[in-house]
């Protein structure tokens, strides 16, 4: 089946009263972002996404795939799975090389460049990490960040997911305003859960959520764009100024008025 969108349509809250968002839809190249204070239900939201819930889980929402109920064997196949899910808490039990690990799967999925495949998922991985990944580091032996960043990368480049869920990627050193830029070239659905400014701005559209509800729905503006420009340099300053101190530089004034915003 060919994904053109899907729909959440709304159940209740914590308390049990209805979603004051009672739906909305996520179209191919969507980039939207689910906000609100820690406990709030943001992950859940996305946990039904994932399981494309059918009024069976305690939030009582309902998934839809282009206007229609999903599909079993999406549900229960997972090579037929459309989502990909980069969670906070991923850790790789494979010792594998890294290129062997991309290899197996490209190979899996029937890529017939493999090669190819594997080095731009790789190229892809490494804009977003501060430490380099190579083919020969084992995959037990990659940091968080660098863990996050192959797995997005994988889920894009290999696994050619049309839907990918991404929990909170600020919080692995991952380089945010670049991972969206990358992102905005594939023909996606792509939903972050996220406390960040600049990745809320920057998406489509985002859902505000409180006490395990989704309370609204708000359409980013082109007055939200320019703050986010804005906020976007304020990034790049805090990403210079972390690279140098891991570099074991020692920090002054000057440094700071040389890129002021």
């Amino acid at each position: 089946m060919e994904i053109k969108k899907i729909t959440v349509i709304g159940g209740q809250g914590k308390d049990g009263s209805k979603e004051k968002v009672n739906r909305f839809e996520l179209n191919m190249g969507d980039i939207v972002s689910i906000v609100g204070p820690t406990g709030c239900g943001k992950t859940t939201l996305i946990n039904d996404i994932e399981l494309f819930a059918n009024r069976n889980t305690p939030s009582g929402r309902q998934i839809l795939i282009n206007n229609e109920p999903v599909p079993d064997d999406f549900s229960f196949d997972p090579s037929k799975h459309p989502i990909a899910m980069i969670s906070q808490h991923t850790n790789f039990l494979s010792d594998l090389p890294v290129g062997e690990f991309l290899t197996i799967h490209a190979k899996v999925r029937g890529t017939s460049d493999v090669e190819k495949v594997v080095d731009e998922t790789i190229q892809f991985a490494n804009q977003l990490t501060g430490e380099a990944i190579n083919k020969e580091t084992a995959m037990t032996e990659l940091s968080g960040g660098q863990t996050r960043s192959l797995l997005i990368a994988d889920a894009v480049v290999i696994g050619n997911s049309p839907i990918i869920l991404l929990d909170e990627i600020e919080n692995a050193g991952i380089h945010k305003t670049k991972a969206l830029e990358l992102l905005k070239r594939y023909e996606k659905i792509f939903v972050f859960v996220t406390h960040d400014p600049t990745i809320a701005l920057l998406s489509d559209s985002r859902i505000i959520m409180q006490n395990g509800a989704m309370q609204k729905l708000v359409v980013s503006n082109p007055e939200e764009r320019i703050v986010a420009d804005e906020l976007k340099k304020i990034d790049n300053v805090l990403l210079h100024f972390r690279g140098l101190i891991r570099a074991g530089e020692e920090i002054n004034q000057h440094q700071l008025e040389q890129l002021a915003i």
